[in-house]
């Protein structure tokens, strides 16, 4: 099994000799793992996983369980379907970097969330992080520390455009989004819409429209936008914000 996995994880690599080379390991010596003729010192096994990210399974199970172990999206059931190709998200479809967003309030619908979040890149994943506004999550009863206002989500491409699922802490609901790309002089707008994983209520909305601005500049014009955020009426929105929201047509 170790032979076999060690090949399976050679593949990636054009030369034996290189790849040997780089491991510190004689190229004969290597070549004896490689058939399964022989098995590594423990020492020189440790360098193995840790060359290729791997744990000491890989002399036991199928190096594919070990990769995809704990995996969702890319996981052996998944893989295929949900995850084929929903990580590669090219900086020029979604970038990094602060975005600034408007949205009806779910609770009021009177008033507009404007909020400010993160976006980032980690491990080959984008991930978004922000805070709800002090006010809504006051009209809520709701604890107002930060920790508790913090949200983080996960996002993925779509056909046209990227999804995100965003929840805070320990949360047992959640919220969808879906944005896409809107023609603008910067090219710095998405527009598309919100939803929440709540039950249907006769006085409040599950789904929104929604807009993201790419704030580009310094830290200045940042600092200026989470000036801003929190709940506000329809006239206090940016113009371009209450244009691409559409506030008195309905959500279809």
């Amino acid at each position: 099994m170790f032979g076999a996995n060690l090949r399976v994880l050679s593949k990636q690599y054009s030369s034996v000799s290189e790849l040997s080379r780089q491991l510190g390991i004689n190229r004969t010596q290597f070549n004896r793992y490689l058939s399964g003729e022989s098995f590594p010192r423990p020492d020189v096994l440790d360098r193995i996983c840790e060359f290729f990210k791997v744990d000491a399974r890989i002399l036991l199970d199928p190096v594919d369980s070990l990769v995809t172990a704990g995996m969702v999206l890319n996981g052996p059931v998944l893989a295929d379907f949900i995850g084929k190709g929903v990580n590669d998200i090219p900086q020029d479809v979604f970038p990094d970097g602060f975005f600034r967003f408007s949205r009806r309030s779910f609770t009021n619908t009177d008033q507009f969330v404007v909020g400010l979040v993160n976006v980032f890149r980690k491990s080959g994943h984008t991930y978004v992080r922000g805070f709800e506004a002090r006010e809504a999550m006051g009209e809520q009863g709701l604890t107002l520390d930060a920790r508790t206002r913090e949200y983080r989500g996960y996002v993925v491409r779509q056909e046209d455009g990227v999804a995100l699922l965003i929840s805070r802490r320990k949360a047992m609901s959640s919220s969808f989004n879906f944005l896409t790309r809107v023609a603008s002089f910067e090219n710095n707008f998405w527009v598309g819409y919100a939803t929440r994983t709540v039950r249907e209520n006769a006085n409040a909305v599950r789904a929104t429209r929604m807009v993201f601005e790419h704030l580009e500049g310094t830290c200045h014009s940042v600092l200026a936008a989470a000036r801003t955020t929190g709940l506000r009426r329809e006239e206090e929105l940016s113009p371009f914000h209450r244009r691409l929201l559409q506030p008195s047509e309905p959500f279809r």
